[in-house]
């Protein structure tokens, strides 16, 4: 990041210097954040909870499968952050093949296995569960790592390019992947009969072409006719820190939504979640921590390895439960997997930004930054 982006409290922490501590240099929002998530997640689960009929109303308002609440929830999310994307730099990004072939091996090759391997250990007696954990192994991240990468600092412009690269072996590989995982391996190791995943390319398309092809396009239209009506100076300055919360609201809604589908599944079977969960800790905290040790071992700047960890670690939950929906059922174990993946997820990722900043303080001076 340079002293020429959009000075917000976040911003302004990337380039605070001496012993002063990150998060006092945050804005209420920023700071508290963990508090609001914690909040948006109870008040989701209770309204899920208490009002009859609402996850029922809610799943209805769909176009081809796609949620309609949680898509402008997202949407609202992911753009303010993409709209501060330098894209004249991105070649700069494309061009980093230690960053470029890490991402793809860890996303497509490494992650789906470790997701695979925790199933079985942690969940060899409950096949439906244990097939919706794979699931969400096999459905990497394009949308939540955008923010999760924002408020640790990470390189905007490496996140957009991994996230779009994420989403086109995502269309490519989601479907060979999971004949793999589900159908063929387990058979190959003896592990009984294996579970066929229906779910066609164009859906998966149209996931990717929603969650990301909008917001994307829409952030650069604006990052593109802003700068020219503005000045860079004035668009960094004034117009990015207006639009900037939004992002933070855009993920509260999001939460609150996504609980309220299934909150009373989730509050009824409070043993299963706790089964489903430990995997994904495991998952979490493998990924996140080898893959920052990676980075580092490579010999990437502080911001290109918080990246490389992010989008390593984080799934697209709203893919992962939209292919269990569709397979199996909204009432089936494989569905219940699929939410359980953000319920656990969205706090662990907030507490693994507080340790990415605690961490950035550890890389040399002249590392902090790839950009020129």
């Amino acid at each position: 990041m340079t002293s020429a982006e959009p000075t917000t409290a976040r911003a302004q922490s990337t380039d605070a210097a001496g012993d002063d501590s990150i998060v006092k240099k945050l804005s209420t929002l920023d700071r508290y954040l963990a508090v609001w998530i914690l909040l948006a997640m109870a008040v989701g689960l209770g309204l899920g909870r208490l009002i009859p009929g609402l996850n029922d109303a809610l799943a209805k308002v769909e176009i081809g499968g796609v949620s309609l609440p949680i898509a402008l929830g997202l949407l609202i999310m992911m753009y303010p952050v993409l709209a501060k994307v330098r894209y004249d730099r991105l070649d700069a990004v494309t061009g980093d093949r230690k960053l470029m072939a890490s991402s793809l091996v860890i996303n497509w090759i490494v992650g789906p296995a470790v997701m695979f391997a925790l199933a079985w250990i942690f969940l060899p007696d409950l096949p439906e569960y244990r097939t919706g954990l794979i699931i969400v192994g096999l459905a990497r991240c394009i949308a939540m790592v955008i923010i999760w990468n924002d408020l640790a600092c990470g390189d905007r412009e490496a996140a957009a390019v991994l996230v779009a690269l994420n989403s086109v072996f995502q269309v490519l590989a989601f479907g060979l992947l999971g004949w793999f995982y589900l159908d063929l391996l387990p058979g190959w190791l003896g592990l009984g009969d294996g579970e066929h995943l229906d779910i066609s390319m164009w859906k998966i398309a149209l996931n990717v072409a929603i969650f990301l092809g909008i917001p994307l396009l829409a952030g650069f239209l604006t990052r593109r006719l802003g700068e020219k009506k503005l000045g860079r100076t004035d668009y960094e300055q004034r117009f990015l820190p207006t639009i900037g919360p939004w992002a933070l609201y855009g993920l509260l809604f999001t939460i609150v939504i996504l609980f309220a589908l299934q909150g009373k599944t989730i509050t009824s079977q409070p043993l299963d979640v706790v089964r489903i969960a430990l995997p994904l800790l495991v998952y979490f905290a493998v990924m996140f921590f080898g893959t920052f040790l990676l980075g580092k071992g490579l010999g990437l700047a502080y911001d290109r390895t918080a990246t490389l960890a992010f989008t390593a670690a984080g799934n697209n939950f709203e893919l992962a439960i939209a292919v269990a929906i569709a397979t199996f059922g909204v009432t089936s174990g494989q569905a219940l997997s699929g939410v359980v993946g953000p319920l656990i997820e969205v706090p662990v990722l907030i507490g693994l930004v507080h340790i990415a900043l605690a961490w950035r303080r550890k890389f040399a001076a002249g590392m902090v930054t790839t950009a020129p």
